[in-house]
């Protein structure tokens, strides 16, 4: 080889190592959440004075970050079998209210749309893309296995933001809660297409709405018949912030967390409560830090008296959901 050709090899290997993943630095790829971007997953409800909306504006890179909206899980077809049409100047009002300056609302019903470069192109540009609620298989039908999925995953690749509520924060896991056609009673829907979501949280069951809809124990036999799955369930007005393989709560309320590789006791339910501040790594199975910034004891740390007098644990903790929690939302997950 001549000492061009050595010293060219040397310069293109350099520039690829810049250019890859930490993980060709020595760290290891995450096993939940992306390498790079956010996800922030939220649990439904009307997200008012929650802070969690102006935290996706932010994380996507502010009120002129290109954005796109994805109102797909609201339905693609109305009830006499047309096909759904959501008009832009009612589904991006919100948002322009709160200043966006380069936000564009995205949807489909045919798959074969979605496999369209043209299609996927705001998707392409966007920093930040946030699915509305709704019902999750619905997002599973027009987009699942198309070219609009694949770039849904590249603006985490490009260190991006991805959020959603309710539908949106489920389709978010890797399996598909609640995807039965039928109705949102059926944890696991009967029909297979609608078992997987698009798995931006790998290895995740996602469940929304929790305390308003007493939904806190529903996923506790889908977590025993798949224990590989980590099960969160999600209060409404509340979230979590997930970047690689560590989650912490914002919002208003409560984060359950199913983990099948702890021994609980027989009084206890066999998930944990988390609370606002909490930061949880979800490759360790441990708390990082507590939402006052106390960091947890090493190791089989006493419980703690919280500020309502209740007690929290380290991870394998008793939990008990809590005795009061905001009004329901309208609508049907």
């Amino acid at each position: 080889m001549s000492q061009r050709s050595s010293s060219t090899a040397a310069v293109a290997l350099g520039l690829a190592l810049l250019a890859a993943p930490n993980v060709a630095r020595g760290q290891s790829a995450p096993e939940y959440g992306p390498a790079r971007g956010t996800l922030l997953i939220v649990g439904g409800g009307s997200l008012r004075d929650a802070g969690i909306t102006e935290k996706f504006i932010e994380l996507a890179g502010g009120k002129d970050a290109k954005i796109v909206v994805v109102p797909t899980a609201g339905g693609n077809k109305n009830q006499d079998g047309s096909l759904k049409v959501y008009k832009e100047e009612d589904a991006l009002r919100s948002w322009k209210a709160r200043g966006l300056t380069h936000v564009t609302l995205l949807h489909t019903a045919d798959p074969k749309v979605a496999n369209t470069p043209e299609f996927v192109k705001p998707i392409a540009e966007a920093s930040g893309i946030w699915f509305e609620g709704g019902r999750q298989w619905n997002l599973v039908d027009s987009y699942a296995n198309t070219l609009a999925e694949r770039e849904f995953h590249r603006v985490l690749e490009r260190g991006g933001v991805i959020g959603g509520s309710s539908a949106g924060a489920t389709i978010q896991g890797d399996f598909l809660v609640r995807g039965a056609i039928e109705g949102n009673t059926q944890i696991v829907a009967p029909e297979p297409e609608h078992h997987k979501g698009f798995a931006f949280l790998r290895k995740s069951a996602i469940d929304q709405h929790i305390n308003t809809r007493n939904r806190w124990d529903d996923i506790v036999p889908l977590i025993k018949d798949q224990p590989d799955l980590l099960g969160i369930g999600l209060s409404e007005n509340t979230a979590i912030v997930v970047k690689g393989d560590t989650f912490e709560v914002i919002g208003a309320w409560k984060v359950a967390v199913h983990d099948n590789t702890r021994i609980y006791q027989p009084w206890e339910k066999p998930y944990y409560v988390l609370s606002v501040g909490d930061v949880y790594n979800m490759k360790t199975r441990r708390i990082e830090k507590f939402g006052i910034g106390a960091a947890p004891a090493a190791a089989n740390p006493e419980s703690r008296q919280t500020s309502n007098g209740g007690t929290r644990r380290q991870a394998g903790a008793t939990a008990t959901a809590p005795a009061a929690a905001p009004a329901a939302s309208a609508g049907s997950r």
